[in-house]
């Protein structure tokens, strides 16, 4: 904004709050209350950390279209190697955001294999859109999806190395899910590592992997490489689940809320922008697809969030649970059922020895509070309840009523 306009804009401010008197204050102008007033963030530049997946595009998108200046701050987009990295720059301070992983906030807070800090998650960033890919070697003989592969891994004895990306993160969890829906133990009948998303491809390419599960847009580069087929989606094991979100630490959040506040709105206003229609995820995926940013080429990521998928085999379809960034809000609530969903897993599998307060936990790291009133300044609608009910693959229903009697009634755990 130019010296020259901040004058004439005050004086169109001071006259917007007069018409307004009595009925209170507009939505709009209350936003541009808290980008100059008394609700300024504090910190007017904030680094945010990504990983380079597709879902990282309305961090980068609210910075690359300067929404995020609207809202009184600059964000610096931070393109880092690993979800471990992620995890330390976090919580040593040298990230005030990320681009981060469900689960490894929640481990992050509870200290699971690894520091201990309270901390936020603001939002989510996006549903849907990971996938499972298995090797093309399993693929032609035979191991294309779930039952065929438990199949396979029956007939043929040897370890079988599968990868996620973080042991408390989201891949973790739809990979371990998935198998063991399909009868497979993922903590006896595989041999299970952790690889950063950019390297998927790679190592698979030189066969120190059977499968793996990872954000996109490395499911679809292993198919154009020939190195590997989808043998299913993630929201074909629970759709619309939750998958990145906007993770801080807890002490950032109490120092500097208006600036909390700010920057999810900021990216709350983005993800709308993508899902707005084909012309902005086609310029989403372009700008993405940047060495900056992802470092593929576009035809890698412009298919799959449209929907447009193929397996690998020759099958094509349109997939209407595709990875949404706003999906009419909905995408973006940090519902306390989809953190307590994740603590149920993570007790699941070991990671956790006892039962946690799973209600209390989630509701000190999901911070509704914040994200309802970033909401707001985005005019962005928010759902009646914090928590919701969905039906996962096995045709296990979650509502986050029993988490305990939910944890303990799966036959294959740890």
């Amino acid at each position: 904004m130019t010296d020259l306009l901040k004058p004439s804009l005050q004086r169109r401010t001071v006259l917007q709050a007069a018409t307004v008197g009595a009925v209170g204050i507009s939505p709009a102008l209350r936003a541009l209350v808290h980008a100059q007033g008394s609700d300024a963030p504090e910190k007017k530049e904030v680094k945010i950390g990504f990983i380079p997946l597709t879902d990282c595009a309305s961090v980068v998108m609210a910075s690359v279209l300067g929404i995020d200046q609207k809202y009184g701050v600059k964000i610096i987009p931070s393109k880092e190697a690993s979800w471990a990295g992620v995890r330390d720059k976090l919580v040593n301070g040298e990230l005030d955001f990320a681009h981060v992983l469900y689960g490894l906030v929640y481990g992050v807070h509870l200290g699971l294999g690894g520091p201990k800090k309270d901390m936020a998650v603001l939002m989510n960033l996006n549903q849907n859109g990971q996938a499972i890919t298995l090797s093309k070697k399993l693929a032609d003989k035979g191991a294309v999806n779930g039952p065929t592969l438990a199949k396979l891994m029956a007939a043929e004895k040897r370890e079988y190395t599968f990868a996620q990306t973080f042991p408390t993160g989201t891949h973790a969890m739809w990979l371990y899910y998935w198998l063991a829906a399909n009868g497979i133990d993922p903590m006896k009948d595989a041999k299970v590592i952790t690889v950063p998303p950019p390297q998927m491809v790679a190592n698979m390419r030189v066969g120190n992997m059977d499968g793996f599960c990872v954000g996109e847009p490395w499911n679809h580069r292993a198919i154009m490489d020939g190195i590997g087929i989808t043998a299913t989606t993630t929201q074909a094991i629970w759709k619309d689940h939750p998958e990145k979100v906007l993770g801080t630490t807890s002490e950032f959040v109490q120092k500097y809320p208006n600036t909390a506040r700010a920057v999810t709105a900021a990216i709350l206003e983005a993800g709308r922008w993508i899902d707005d229609g084909l012309a902005n995820k086609t310029k989403m995926a372009e700008t993405i697809a940047g060495k900056a940013y992802v470092n593929t080429g576009v035809d890698a990521i412009n298919q799959r969030i449209l929907g447009r998928y193929q397996d690998g085999l020759g099958k094509t379809w349109d997939d209407p649970d595709h990875m949404k960034f706003y999906n009419g809000g909905m995408a973006n609530f940090p519902y306390l059922s989809d953190g307590m969903w994740f603590l149920t897993q993570h007790k699941r599998w070991g990671l956790l020895k006892d039962h946690p307060d799973y209600l209390g936990v989630a509701k000190s790291i999901n911070r509704i509070d914040v994200y309802k009133q970033a909401a707001t300044a985005a005019k962005v609608p928010v759902p009646a309840s914090d928590m919701r009910t969905a039906k996962l693959v096995d045709g296990v229903v979650w509502d986050g009523k029993d988490p305990k009697k939910y944890a303990d009634g799966f036959k294959i755990h740890a």
